[in-house]
């Protein structure tokens, strides 16, 4: 995962757009928007991995499309996985769990110890969580605002590493 600033890497901010339209069901609010991205990746304690359809890491002279991307924080010796997303059409194929394996690996090099991630209630991901050894530890009861004016909890979950 790479540290470079995002303003010397734009395709890293366009690819992981084009995943996110793809990806996020914009019932549930939860996609993040292009500044709120770059802001991101400009500070040196985030990390993101964009792949393509057979999970190769995509670099800026890549001539490839976008399947999939995780954007993580770490602080300490922890890291929160803050999005991740594979388009629709590449679902099922293991680059989620790719990309959260990488993920996995690159924080326990830096010395991480804990990863977290939050995720609302009825996120069909739970499942492949669950099988990558996160656990429930917390909850935030209405945190997520659905389109239709609904509130969704939030389920927070920690692995060690």
């Amino acid at each position: 995962m790479s540290t470079r600033p995002a303003q010397l890497r734009p395709h890293l901010v366009d690819g992981i757009m084009q995943v996110m339209d793809a990806a996020f069901d914009p019932a549930f609010g939860e996609a993040w928007n292009r500044r709120q991205i770059s802001d991101a990746l400009l500070l040196p304690s985030t990390h993101a991995l964009l792949v393509d359809a057979k999970g190769g890491a995509i670099t800026e002279d890549a001539d490839v499309a976008p399947a999939g991307f995780v954007l993580s924080r770490h602080a300490a010796d922890e890291e929160e996985l803050l999005l991740i997303a594979v388009r629709p059409e590449h679902r099922a194929q293991g680059l989620g769990r790719a990309l959260i394996d990488h993920l996995l690996w690159a924080a326990a090099r830096r010395g991480v110890t804990r990863v977290f991630l939050e995720m609302r209630r009825g996120n069909p991901a739970i499942h492949l969580y669950r099988k990558l050894g996160f656990e429930p530890i917390g909850e935030r009861p209405n945190y997520y605002s659905s389109s239709d004016g609904s509130r969704i909890d939030a389920i927070t979950f920690g692995r060690a590493l």
